[in-house]
């Protein structure tokens, strides 16, 4: 398969892995009662596991402007998590999450500005389906308007922070700088930030179970590989079509597993956004597919008629 063209068997690994994980994420929490702080501090550790893994296959990236770009593809990633807990404990998540849901629009709208990625009309409306599923996804649940507050400030940071981040990926990859080195900076900075999300939480949990931070480790692990191939599939394709897609298809995985494990059925919401971000991101790889045929029939071209020829 061609490079171009293989981020879909990453972002597909990507859905297979955040789907899962989202499906079983929140079972430390509610069980257990685990502080969300501990749970960043085991997510920053269980990173160490792919990051060794990719750097068996390639070689760390010393250039200035690699750790430039990992850096801040690493801050930005887990700065948004860090501000997410805070949110999450302030504010009401079925009104958080809708808003943080849109942070591919950014990734697009920076991916179109800055690189210059074009989108066909199909991919527009395929966008157009999974920006909607995006929102959809996280109305879930009704209750009273919780009204303005840090909250919503730190929400739309982190909405930013994580469509920046994606960006900044689809940005490293294109210097030339490869998927180990980005990703070992993700790595490096989620570690850094791990004392300030045990500080938050008052200290180490001494009396947790052992089971809180196995089975979050266990989860957490999910989240650690599928940031990796996030990682493969955006510098493989463009930023503004792998971050939609896959931020739509791994909600709707979350809630076919939830529906097979826990016998709960979607809402309205659910049902609907599962169809529009499978129809919008099927227009999308189409969209890309037809795209990578015909650069590969004009190259074809070009070499038996010895001219250039545009696609």
């Amino acid at each position: 398969m061609k490079k171009t063209q293989s981020w879909i068997v990453y972002a597909s690994l990507l859905v297979l892995f955040w789907g899962v994980w989202g499906a079983f994420s929140a079972l430390p929490n509610t069980l257990y009662g685990y502080p969300n702080e501990m749970i960043y501090v085991i997510w920053s550790l269980t990173m160490i596991v792919p990051a060794a893994f990719a750097l068996r296959r390639q070689k760390f990236d010393r250039r200035p402007k690699a750790a430039l770009y990992g850096i801040l593809v690493g801050l930005s990633g887990a700065g948004g998590q860090l501000l997410l807990f805070k949110a999450l404990t302030i504010g009401p998540a079925y009104l958080i999450f809708p808003i943080i849901s849109i942070s591919p629009a950014i990734t697009v709208l920076l991916a179109i500005l800055f690189l210059r990625e074009r989108l066909s009309k199909i991919a527009v409306l395929g966008l157009a389906a999974v920006l909607v599923a995006l929102v959809l996804f996280s109305i879930t649940s009704g209750g009273e308007d919780a009204g303005t507050g840090p909250w919503l400030i730190l929400s739309i940071l982190i909405c930013i922070a994580w469509g920046v981040q994606a960006f900044f990926m689809r940005k490293a990859a294109t210097i030339g700088v490869n998927d180990a080195t980005t990703f070992a900076w993700m790595a490096i900075t989620g570690l850094l930030l791990a004392p300030i999300a045990i500080l938050a939480a008052g200290g180490l949990p001494m009396d947790a179970p052992w089971q809180a931070p196995a089975l979050t480790a266990a989860t957490q692990l999910l989240n650690a590989i599928g940031a990796l191939f996030l990682v493969m599939a955006l510098s493989r394709g463009k930023a503004s079509i792998v971050s939609p897609v896959t931020n739509a298809l791994a909600p709707a995985l979350t809630i076919v597993v939830s529906l097979v494990v826990y016998q709960t059925l979607p809402t309205v919401f659910g049902t609907i956004a599962i169809v529009l971000a499978l129809v919008g991101s099927t227009l999308m790889v189409y969209s890309d597919e037809r795209r990578g045929q015909a650069l590969s029939e004009a190259v074809l071209e070009e070499d038996r008629d010895g001219k250039p020829v545009s696609p």
